[in-house]
């Protein structure tokens, strides 16, 4: 079982206005900030993400063919979610609507090219 997705940043106070954004969202709450990374979970089950600085001093880069998926309650938080990710340093990579396998999802990137997405069933 995953119970954390971390991502590489370059830039903390960037990236924690782009997650902050999507995890008040989603309910979750900042749970650590350490100067060097920052976590949010859902608090009643502990699963959560985080951004971190890399531990080896390196840029932090992007992995082809990573990508986080982010599970909404419906068409509509998909919509916002994609919303905010635009509206807050991310890139589109696929806008909203419904996928050949019959979910319906939006992709985007964060401030530092990660990879996610946000999806309902349908």
């Amino acid at each position: 079982m995953i119970v954390n997705v971390c991502f590489g940043a370059n830039d903390l106070a960037r990236g924690a206005k782009f997650y902050d954004a999507i995890a008040a969202e989603l309910g979750l709450e900042r749970y650590m900030d350490t100067g060097k990374a920052i976590g949010w979970r859902n608090p009643a089950v502990g699963i959560g993400l985080a951004i971190t600085l890399p531990f080896d001093g390196q840029p932090a880069t992007v992995g082809n063919g990573t990508m986080a998926t982010i599970g909404a309650a419906n068409r509509e938080q998909v919509d916002k979610i994609y919303a905010l990710a635009l509206a807050n340093g991310g890139s589109d990579e696929g806008p909203p609507g419904v996928r050949a396998n019959g979910f319906y999802a939006a992709y985007f990137r964060d401030p530092d090219g990660n990879k996610l997405n946000a999806f309902a069933m349908a």
